[in-house]
């Protein structure tokens, strides 16, 4: 398993019988997690002091209940600095697991002593984006949600990488893709954060076990001469790391080599000293 284990301003403090309960700053929030199937005693005092709590309504969805808690606040990681900001559906703006990966593919970028082009997809708030931007990449990001694309350009204003060389692309992730692959453009790595279910622009509809497979042959197309990573995500609760891995062996290795790893990413749990899963990540390198 992928821990993301550096973190200063983020942990998760505890977690029992659906909820896990957070540090984000100087904040505690506690909001629903699948995995947490387990209930263990809630001893820590956050449970009944937390800033924010997530309830999950049995019709779907949910709906938060704050007590102190700012509109917006930051955290910061590793140089980068992140606005964060409790929407619909438990979300708050950053899936800080993702550190794990961050790490990684930014020691790669470092590392490869020559211009690398960056595609990220399903961006997001640009975690990955800001990542690959500080480790000295050019990075192409790509999100079907205009509000999403300016909070990572927020993101980018916040970590001082506002003059980096980003391209912000608001579009159906598949059809830019497609657009690009006419226009003969290439990348060095390619990143992806796809969705279980979404919906693009133009209520393109996503569903991840249909789509990831055609995504992940289209982007191959993309791949410079000289490809230095690919790196797909899921939160897809039964997508497995084998399957990231198995598309990426029959995708990417016949085409460039290299080796392929597929593991679960997780966070370190401070109360119990455990770990709690928090999807899967296959990587191919070079």
């Amino acid at each position: 398993m992928w821990l993301a284990d550096k973190w200063n301003d983020y942990e998760v403090i505890d977690c029992s019988n659906g909820e896990k309960l957070e540090r984000w700053g100087n904040y505690l929030l506690v909001r629903p997690d699948p995995q947490v199937i387990w209930d263990t005693v809630k001893t820590h005092k956050g449970w009944k002091h937390m800033n924010g709590h997530y309830h999950r309504s049995s019709k779907g969805g949910g709906e938060w209940e704050f007590f102190h808690l700012p509109e917006q606040w930051s955290i910061g990681y590793n140089g980068l600095t992140f606005n964060l900001k409790p929407f619909s559906f438990k979300h708050t703006g950053l899936f800080p697991e993702q550190a794990a990966n961050w790490d990684w593919f930014g020691d790669k970028i470092k590392q490869a002593g020559r211009p690398i082009k960056v595609l990220n997809l399903f961006a997001y708030t640009g975690g990955a984006t800001l990542a690959a931007a500080k480790a000295g990449a050019s990075v192409t990001h790509v999100d079907a949600s205009k509000g999403m694309v300016a909070w990572a350009k927020e993101n980018a204003a916040s970590s001082g990488l506002a003059d980096a060389p980003v391209r912000w692309i608001v579009d159906d992730c598949v059809k830019f893709v497609e657009r690009e692959i006419r226009r003969g453009n290439h990348y060095d790595a390619v990143i992806m954060d796809p969705p279980s279910y979404g919906r693009g622009p133009k209520g393109e509809i996503w569903k991840i076990e249909d789509a990831i497979h055609p995504l992940v042959k289209l982007c191959v197309q993309l791949l410079s001469d000289k490809p230095l990573f690919f790196l797909i995500n899921s939160y897809t609760t039964g997508l497995a790391p084998s399957v990231l891995s198995y598309m990426l062996g029959v995708e990417v290795i016949p085409r460039f080599g290299g080796t392929v790893n597929a593991q679960e990413v997780g966070l370190p749990v401070t109360q119990s000293g455990l770990v709690l899963p928090c999807g899967a990540s296959g990587r191919w390198e070079a």
